[in-house]
């Protein structure tokens, strides 16, 4: 069981910041049109186990080990959007021929849906804000919000 504030805190960055960021993405590609690209989905892979992992959290023991698990994939993902936004900055080469992945829809040819899938390319920001691109983004959110929760959970406290 979860003894300390601060763990209960942790836990809940742990939940809330890969939904939250997850949320982000999906509303920034199904509703504003920004597609993503092969290195954009690499850094939603840790988030979803993070999600899974923080779940756990909140109905399996050891929760402390659920929490610092969900906290290092939250890094890793901002690890991977670091390396993206590198390459987006051009600061060095991707390690693929990276585009969007079409997939076939329902009923649909793969002929249909290479042909309507956008291009998007890896290494061109599709949106900036201060300079900053999604990628720089989730690099710093992912990077503070996985530290403070490892932060967090080593922090000796009143147990509850």
């Amino acid at each position: 069981m979860i003894d300390t504030p601060a763990a209960r805190t942790a836990r809940c960055i742990v939940l809330l910041v890969p939904a939250l960021l997850l949320g982000g993405a999906y509303v920034s590609q199904y509703v504003f049109g920004l597609y993503p690209c092969e290195m954009c989905w690499w850094q939603r892979y840790p988030h979803f186990a993070a999600l899974a992992l923080a779940l756990l959290a909140f109905i399996a023991p050891p929760q402390r080990l659920w929490i610092a698990l969900a906290a290092l994939a939250i890094i890793a993902s901002g690890l991977i959007g670091l390396f993206h936004a590198g390459v987006e900055y051009h600061w060095w080469q991707g390690i693929t021929g990276c585009a969007a992945i079409p997939s076939a829809s329902e009923g649909g040819s793969a002929l249909d849906a290479i042909m309507n899938t956008p291009l998007v390319r890896c290494d061109e920001a599709a949106w900036r804000l201060f300079g900053i691109s999604l990628a720089g983004y989730n690099f710093l959110i992912s990077s503070a919000a996985g530290i403070a929760a490892i932060s967090l959970l080593a922090k000796k406290g009143k147990r509850a």
